[in-house]
């Protein structure tokens, strides 16, 4: 029996080929001849199928149902598609919501068809949409998901794997992922906007996180000002940032103004102030009204269950448990972090940050341990590249290291005077010095 395999589910219009705008929304080409394929669309598929990734179309196509397309037509797109590409398989929905299919996406039936079909591991697959029903299919799938932004005036999909610009730099991820096939999501930690926006570009950073602490070691004096920077010179990324008020009320308005700052803007609202007060009630309220949350500083289990539970009626939040702190205190705090994890599980839109990790290794505990994201400083990921590497290698490099380190500190050690003290010292104590020859030469008497 042949072994599963992995593949890559692609929306059809606005992913393969340009979509029709219309009053800021996309919609299928008409005929054949508006049936344009995207600029670098050829050659991310090449990459993909090199890289051992079948290729599967996945499209709705309601304007069948609606009347204004024959499934003929779709067809004959699809064909001349899949000739160009070399395409695995295509699946088409051409219903519409009041159908009621099991098919139209944001239903995942048209994956789980493919997977049925050409016996696909939907868990090591992606899929690479422009639209929320995209995302939110590949989720319910169980694969890993990519949005395309085009900057449509409708909804943007919740918390998607990665966000990317096109074809071409989704499958750059993609295939990024796979050198470092890790599920856990990378969030850089800092509060340098020129290190932030050239992270931004790195693959790997899937958001980013900040605090008031780390704002003032940058020397940021002007809250507002950085964030609304930050902001605009990174739009697709999540962005974690803190209230910092002490009183409950004015926390709460501070986070409501905050949110109002970008789609992709989180409010990190601490697990308690410094009375020890809990946030609870302000926390259920935001999420009553929508803002997207970043709970933090929590270090208990009791913490995480208490504020899922004020959280479950909002939207798509984070939960940050500080477990390098944890690790602080002499505790190990995998069994912690594998216990928060499972008391999230019955709240799909909550995500679980293992915060303040300590080294390179916590990477790949929070992984093995289902944690959703964790937060990494810059210095860290840099370490990213030694992953795997050899450890005599490694040795070898560090002892070069010390070598170059020693030479351009310019050290020197004045030997000439050594000789001398050696020579006294054997003479007081010849068998404790006594020099390599002598020991053997008394070893063959």
């Amino acid at each position: 029996m042949s072994s599963p395999r992995r593949a890559v589910f692609l929306d059809r219009d606005g992913v393969l080929n340009r979509a029709l705008i219309r009053d800021g929304r996309p919609y299928s080409p008409r005929t054949l001849d508006e049936l344009e394929l995207l600029p670098g669309v050829a050659g991310a598929c090449a990459a993909l199928r090199a890289s051992g990734y079948l290729l599967v179309l996945v499209t709705n196509q309601p304007e069948v149902a609606r009347g204004r397309q024959t499934l003929e037509t779709v067809e004959a797109m699809n064909r001349q598609l899949t000739d160009q590409l070399h395409l695995d398989g295509v699946e088409v929905c051409p219903h519409d919501d009041p159908d009621h299919c099991d098919c139209r996406k944001p239903q995942p039936g048209l994956l789980l068809r493919a997977a049925n079909r050409l016996g696909i591991a939907l868990e090591n697959s992606f899929v690479v949409g422009d639209r929320w029903r995209d995302v939110e299919a590949g989720r319910s799938a169980g694969c890993r998901t990519v949005f395309i932004d085009c900057g449509y005036d409708e909804p943007r999909p919740q918390a998607p794997d990665h966000v990317s610009s096109s074809l071409h730099t989704a499958a750059e991820w993609i295939l990024m992922t796979e050198q470092h096939p890790l599920h856990v999501k990378i969030f850089a930690d800092g509060a340098d906007a020129g290190r932030m926006l050239a992270l931004a570009r790195d693959p790997r950073v899937r958001g980013f996180t900040t605090n008031p602490t780390l704002m003032r070691q940058a020397g940021i004096t002007d809250y507002e000002a950085f964030a609304r920077e930050v902001l605009k010179a990174i739009p697709h990324h999540p962005i974690s940032f803190e209230v910092f008020s002490d009183d409950l009320e004015e926390m709460r308005q501070q986070a409501l103004y905050i949110s109002s700052w970008g789609d992709n803007v989180y409010v990190k609202v601490p697990v308690t102030n410094t009375k020890g007060e809990r946030t609870a009630p302000v926390l259920r309220e935001l999420a009553s009204r929508g803002v997207k949350l970043n709970v933090t500083a929590l270090m208990t289990l009791e913490q995480v269950e208490w504020v899922s539970d004020a959280i479950a009626g909002g939207p798509s939040s984070f939960i940050s448990v500080f477990a390098g702190r944890i690790a602080d205190t002499g505790r190990d705090p995998v069994p912690i972090m594998w216990e928060a994890v499972q008391a999230i599980r019955q709240y799909p839109h909550i995500e679980l940050i293992w915060a303040s990790p300590r080294e390179l290794l916590n990477v790949f505990q929070a992984d093995q341990c289902g944690c959703h994201i964790i937060t990494v400083t810059p210095e860290l990921l840099k370490k990213m590249g030694n992953v795997g590497k050899d450890l005599n290698e490694f040795s070898l490099d560090t002892v070069k290291m010390f070598y170059e380190d020693a030479r351009a500190a310019r050290f020197t050690l004045e030997l000439s005077g050594a000789a001398d003290l050696l020579k006294l010292a054997r003479a007081a104590d010849p068998l404790s010095l006594a020099p390599e020859a002598s020991i053997l030469g008394a070893a063959k008497t």
